[in-house]
């Protein structure tokens, strides 16, 4: 940890009958340094250095006896480098869908940080180069493909020095940059603010690492895009009636249709979500002949790609939403979904280790090969009118349609929370429409609770 003090002493330069005979003494704190020079003019030059450092209020590291302006300098390296330092100190304890933003938000940034643009590639194979290579921690043993190389030893030699993000200006074309995809139009608003939170940590690393003296991002006047509110459109959201002749049409496609119907059902009446769905298992679950079941689910199997994961894998473990990694989250589940999961269980079996979906050759089952039993069930099911709007359009819209149930039946918002795996402030701003949607029962409650006072009074 380096030392700083604000007690500088510095005396006249004195000549001695060495090589170097101009010798410069100063002390800081209490510890004496001297540096030596072959003219007396360089020594001159450093001790007006020091001198202006000093008058302008810098402190001094102790153990090299420098400001901290000549210190910083010395550890300086390039913003590029930095990147990559912090990506690595990141990695270890990062799940692999979060090690693609981290990589997304750097391959984002960088381009913008450099001496000039002479020479850089297309942003096609920047974005390869940068997301795909240098910023993937897994690949850093494998040699890059020579078109890739060339873009990497470019941005080596072009990366401004990490300590030039002390000029706000930079920051704010960085910043800028992160509201734009590569086509040119406005990103989406949480896209904006993930990747400006992972700049701003970045930045507050290369403060940490002392090549920035403070993060300039909180004392910048920048705002982004307006960003639509985090609340769920009802528009998007089918009935349970709806739902259940989505479902209908899933199981009419043959053995694929029938295999997926439970991991639907699931999502439908467990309002898990798909990376929870994925890697349920046998065990997981408690299905009496009778009555309401329950299932724990206690991890999500997101689909980052293999080059992200540890083991190699395209689905990821990691655990579930905003909760520790062994955290489980109990839901009950009705008799209608405990009736479907036993027939799957007899018809289809489990995998090996006890999966109950898989892919015909066992594998996890793929969002692309989900997606498109659902798009053609909602083809079957939607009129044409329906299926040019957001209705029903993805497999998530049913988890909404299980929240909404449970908050349209009167349970509870914080017993709808648990059960959903959000916190009770999070129910409430994404599922606003929804809430708003009770008022008409809650005023009737509360008014025949009112009726009921004034048939009591004398």
């Amino acid at each position: 940890m380096t030392e700083w003090s604000y007690t500088v002493r510095i005396w006249a330069i004195r000549e001695r009958s060495y090589r170097k005979p101009f010798q410069l003494r100063w002390q800081v704190g209490h510890r004496p340094h001297s540096e030596s020079f072959l003219t007396k003019g360089l020594a001159e030059s450093r001790r007006a250095q020091l001198i202006t450092a000093s008058r302008a209020g810098e402190p001094f590291d102790v153990d090299s006896g420098f400001p901290k302006s000549m210190v910083q300098k010395e550890k300086d390296i390039p913003w590029y480098q930095h990147a990559r330092n912090y990506i690595e100190m990141k990695w270890d304890q990062a799940p692999a869908t979060t090690r693609k933003n981290l990589a997304e938000a750097m391959a984002t940034v960088t381009p913008i940080l450099v001496k000039d643009t002479k020479g850089m590639a297309d942003p096609r194979a920047v974005r390869t180069a940068l997301y795909g290579w240098a910023f993937n921690v897994n690949r850093w043993d494998q040699e890059p493909p020579p078109e890739v190389k060339a873009v990497l030893a470019w941005f080596e030699r072009k990366s401004l020095p990490t300590s030039a993000l002390a000029q706000r200006m930079l920051v704010r074309k960085a910043l800028n940059a992160c509201t734009k995809r590569m086509d040119g139009k406005t990103s989406a608003g949480s896209v904006i603010a993930r990747k400006r939170a992972i700049f701003h940590q970045a930045l507050g690393y290369a403060v940490d690492a002392e090549l920035l003296t403070e993060n300039p991002i909180p004392g910048l006047r920048w705002k982004a895009p307006e960003r639509a509110e985090e609340e769920v459109d009802p528009e998007c959201v089918p009935d349970p009636e709806l739902s259940e002749q989505l479902l209908a049409a899933v199981r009419a496609q043959g053995p694929r249709g029938r295999h997926l119907e439970a991991f639907f059902g699931c999502i439908l009446y467990a309002a898990s979500r798909p990376g929870e769905t994925v890697g349920l298992e046998r065990s997981d679950f408690h299905l009496p002949r009778q009555g309401w079941g329950k299932v724990w689910l206690r991890e999500s199997r997101p689909r980052a790609g293999s080059p992200w994961t540890d083991s190699g894998e395209a689905h990821d473990r990691k655990g579930l939403k905003h909760r520790p990694r062994k955290a489980v989250r109990p839901v009950p589940i009705p008799p209608r979904l405990v009736a479907l999961l036993r027939w799957h269980i007899t018809v289809h079996g489990v995998a090996p280790d006890g999966r109950l979906f898989r892919t015909a050759r066992g594998g996890m089952v793929q969002e692309s090969g989900y997606g498109e039993v659902w798009a053609r069930a909602r083809r079957t099911v939607l009129s044409p009118v329906d299926q040019k709007t957001k209705l029903a359009k993805r497999p998530y819209d049913l988890r909404h349609t299980a929240v909404s149930t449970w908050l349209s039946a009167g349970v509870e918002p914080q017993i709808v929370a648990e059960r959903a795996g959000h916190s009770v402030g999070v129910l409430f701003r994404v599922y606003a429409k929804f809430l708003k949607g009770g008022e008409e029962a809650a005023n009737a409650k509360i008014s025949e609770r009112l009726r009921q006072g004034r048939s009591a009074t004398p």
